[in-house]
């Protein structure tokens, strides 16, 4: 998974003799030493209806502003702890797909399944185990009382509760009239139902601030805020399994891709490739990057039809 994104740097000049503060906004782009492009790998696969899809691109420079190139010709399978192989087909440069027969489902919670990448004459391996996803119980709209400065908003929240025994981590995806929210922010995961691990949250509803996480916060031409829904949207939620590395990897990659720039820019983590949990099957081989996680997912759609649904805030 690629986030590209251009950083605006503000500079901060104090005049001798007094208290003046300048800023620029000028848009930059620095010069970075070149790097060897390097194999990325896209797996995260699910047990829900429907086509799995794996890509395959390479990575580009950072401020290199387009999406990157897929690279054709590997040789794909997933093999289950029971023997099953899974075979992917590319589709399309870069894209891989395994698609299920009739009553086919990707995946068994519980199994692990081993991932095979072979590209030109290297071999890409890794491992992950399918963990176990709540059902999500039902979603509710509530109106938040806007202020001095800003409008009432509509606002979803999911219900779901988190099994007994701890240590599950979870991708919550949102879909708003069928489209998937991408932005850096609005990533959401979970482990057990709180936001990390050792939070003594298993066995209970996912905590509020994960619950309404499912809103998309965006502002109009004038830079007023707008409600995150208006009746007549729709809304899909879906938990999704990932294992701790997966979770861990995830939230590094809001950290290197949610910067807005600005003076805070100053302070923040060094940008870094995120952590990968798939290696060449040769030591000396060359590097590899992306992810390969299995989980079980549940999901559950409702559309806003009218200011009778809201619930109290």
């Amino acid at each position: 998974m690629i986030f590209m994104k251009r950083l605006s740097l503000y500079i901060v000049t104090i005049l001798t003799g007094s208290c003046i503060f300048y800023s620029c906004d000028e848009v930059i782009n620095p010069a970075l030493e070149k790097a060897e492009p390097v194999l990325v790998i896209d797996a995260w696969l699910n047990d829900a209806v429907g086509d799995q899809k794996i890509k395959i691109t390479r990575s580009q420079p950072y401020f290199e502003n387009v999406l990157p190139t897929g690279v054709s010709g590997a040789v794909i399978s997933v093999t289950d702890t029971n023997g099953k192989v899974y075979s992917f087909s590319e589709t399309e440069a870069g894209v891989y797909v395994w698609t299920p027969l009739v009553n086919e489902r990707f995946g068994e919670v519980g199994l692990s399944y081993n991932l095979s990448v072979q590209v030109g004459s290297e071999i890409f391996v890794s491992e992950a185990r399918m963990g176990r996803a709540p059902a999500v119980d039902s979603i509710t709209f509530l109106l938040v009382p806007g202020g001095q400065f800003a409008d009432d908003q509509y606002q979803a929240e999911f219900w779901a509760t988190d099994p007994i025994e701890p240590g599950d981590a979870y991708w919550i995806k949102f879909y708003k009239n069928g489209i998937q929210q991408l932005k850096p922010s609005e990533i959401i995961t979970a482990y057990d139902a709180g936001f990390s691990k050792g939070g003594n949250f298993s066995g209970v509803p996912f905590i509020a601030p994960i619950r309404r996480a499912i809103n998309s916060f965006d502002e109009d031409k004038d830079e007023q805020p707008l409600s995150p829904y208006v009746v007549g949207d729709s809304v899909n939620v879906v938990i999704q399994s990932i294992t701790e590395a997966g979770f861990n990897f995830l939230n590094q990659v809001v950290i290197q891709t949610n910067r807005p720039g600005g003076f805070g820019e100053l302070f923040a983590t060094p940008l870094a490739n995120v952590d990968t949990n798939i290696v060449n099957s040769n030591a000396t081989g060359s590097k590899v990057q992306g992810f390969f996680n299995v989980g079980a997912a549940t999901s559950l759609g409702r559309k806003f039809k009218s200011l009778d649904e809201l619930s109290e805030n």
